[in-house]
């Protein structure tokens, strides 16, 4: 008699711990109509190319006109720059040379930041994106009538953000005589340092918003003095492909302190490099 009901309990025991051995398993396993979580793709490029090799010799005597009246050895040294000190070149590398020439000194400097989201929900491009802007913002193109705004790629250039820009180059450029630098619309918009018409029959040369180069690009162009030193220009362009952000910057300082680099010159070259290194990313 005691028998028959030790069975009956076992078997009771046996039903209820396989109920609830598929109960749980299938809550872990399966949740009907849940959300479906997406990871965000990540970006087209892996890797960096070598930014001290990214530019070709030619392109770098042209650059750089007192390279070609160095001696062979140091031509060479000239040619090979200097590699920019960073601790992740899988996301950051970058390269400067510099030559002197008897009316001015020349310096070049490329950088490349390959932008990883550690966000799952936010692609690589978005957050290359988001940086892009910022810095597009930081360097306030005039044209952008709210502060901190970049223009709209194809947005006429204005004067917006032009008293913002004076600020900021008063700052750096006195000469510590009494006398103004030009403004940067003035410095910017010609190709000599003479006032010129921006926006006229003339090529309009202030900073703006680049077409056809990556995904998005812009330029600037600032003239600084120190002291009582030459006039020294610096453009720099700055441009997105995916989630690569290439930056250029590319600068002249006369031998002679009455004498003002040249806008043109140095924005058709820095810009023509720019696209040489698009496509270099691309290769």
């Amino acid at each position: 008699m005691a028998y028959v009901p030790g069975v009956a309990l076992l078997a009771a025991l046996a039903v209820g711990c396989s109920a609830g051995s598929d109960g749980s398993a299938t809550d872990a396993d399966s949740k009907p109509g849940g959300p479906t979580v997406t990871t965000a793709p990540p970006g087209k490029y892996r890797t960096l190319p070598a930014p001290c090799r990214a530019v070709p010799s030619s392109t770098l005597k042209d650059l750089l006109p007192g390279v070609a009246e160095l001696p062979r050895q140091q031509q060479e040294k000239a040619l090979r720059g200097s590699p920019t000190i960073t601790y992740d070149t899988d996301r950051k590398v970058g390269c400067s040379w510099k030559a002197d020439a008897p009316d001015s000194s020349r310096n070049l400097s490329i950088d490349f930041e390959r932008v990883v989201s550690y966000d799952p929900l936010v692609s690589d491009d978005d957050r290359a994106r988001s940086l892009y802007v910022k810095k597009e913002n930081a360097a306030e193109l005039p044209g952008s009538s709210t502060p901190g705004t970049a223009p709209e790629k194809g947005a006429p250039t204005g004067t917006g953000g032009g008293e913002k820009r004076q600020e900021k180059e008063t700052g750096k450029a006195g000469d510590g005589t009494g006398s103004a630098d030009p403004s940067p619309s003035a410095s910017a918009g010609t190709s000599s340092g003479t006032p010129g018409t921006p926006g006229g029959g003339d090529e309009d040369l202030r900073p703006r918003v680049v077409d056809g180069l990556g995904d998005a690009a812009f330029l600037d162009d600032l003239l600084t003095r120190a002291g009582s030193t030459a006039q020294h220009r610096t453009v720099s362009v700055v441009f997105r492909t995916s989630n690569v952000i290439v930056t250029v910057r590319y600068g002249e300082q006369p031998a002679l302190v009455t004498k003002v680099p040249d806008s043109k010159e140095l924005q058709d070259k820095a810009q023509a490099l720019a696209r040489k290194l698009a496509e270099v990313i691309s290769e």
